[in-house]
């Protein structure tokens, strides 16, 4: 199979094409080897950063932004977006918190992004 796609990585934007075969996999046009890295696990396992947010309780907010602490494969996105609407925090809240610790069995933890203070 064959995949082109421009690294996000760096400012270069390198135009990288992936060829994999079976386990093999080649890559072309990447100027760095964090490039080459970039290219290899979007394309064997693809990750993402879930940010969202999660209902604060007795906050002067109702709602606190959240990031995970690190990147999840893409295919289990949609399972942390379900636990995570189940959450609610209670205020007062500070940038840093863990609100989940090991969301979904995953090993990463759901961070609160924003300072909530209690009413």
């Amino acid at each position: 199979m064959k995949k082109e796609m421009t690294c996000i990585i760096c400012p270069n934007g390198c135009l990288l094409t992936v060829e994999t075969e079976k386990e093999c996999v080649r890559i072309l046009g990447a100027k760095c080897e964090r490039g080459k890295q970039y290219a290899y696990t979007e394309v064997m396992d693809p990750q993402r950063t879930v940010t969202t947010t999660v209902l604060v309780e007795n906050g002067t907010e109702p709602l606190c932004s959240v990031r995970l602490s690190k990147a999840v494969s893409k295919g289990v996105v949609f399972t942390v977006m379900r636990e995570t609407r189940k959450l609610r925090a209670r205020a007062p809240i500070a940038i840093g918190d863990v609100l989940a610790a090991n969301l979904c069995g995953l090993g990463c933890d759901l961070l609160a992004t924003r300072n909530v203070s209690a009413r």
